[in-house]
């Protein structure tokens, strides 16, 4: 399952173990490409927590993290950012970058 994230909630749940979050608009057409992979991940990669943050209703941590293109995946282990990929991911490409921290 993905969650889906806010300024308010964020730290909270991404600060355990391995998270991949997905920084997206719902206007964003390579985000409507990788939408999809992150949720067949969820379902297969039950070790991670997905989890997904509309750009536009949550500016403030957007900025904190310096995402100014979409998509951009951040990938968290214990609360740190480790890893920042941008652009749109093969299921094959995240699960490698993935299964380095796991």
């Amino acid at each position: 399952m993905v969650k889906h994230v806010t300024d308010s909630n964020f730290v909270e749940e991404t600060n355990e173990g391995v998270t991949l979050v997905d920084f997206w608009a719902p206007w964003c057409g390579p985000c409507r490409i990788q939408g999809p992979i992150i949720d067949e991940m969820a379902e297969e990669m039950t070790d991670v927590t997905f989890a997904k943050m509309d750009v536009d209703e949550n500016p403030a941590t957007a900025t904190q993290f310096g995402i100014q293109s979409i998509p951009t995946l951040l990938i968290k282990k214990d609360g740190e950012v480790v890893e920042t990929l941008m652009g749109v991911h093969r299921k094959e490409q995240l699960a490698t970058v993935l299964n380095k921290y796991l």
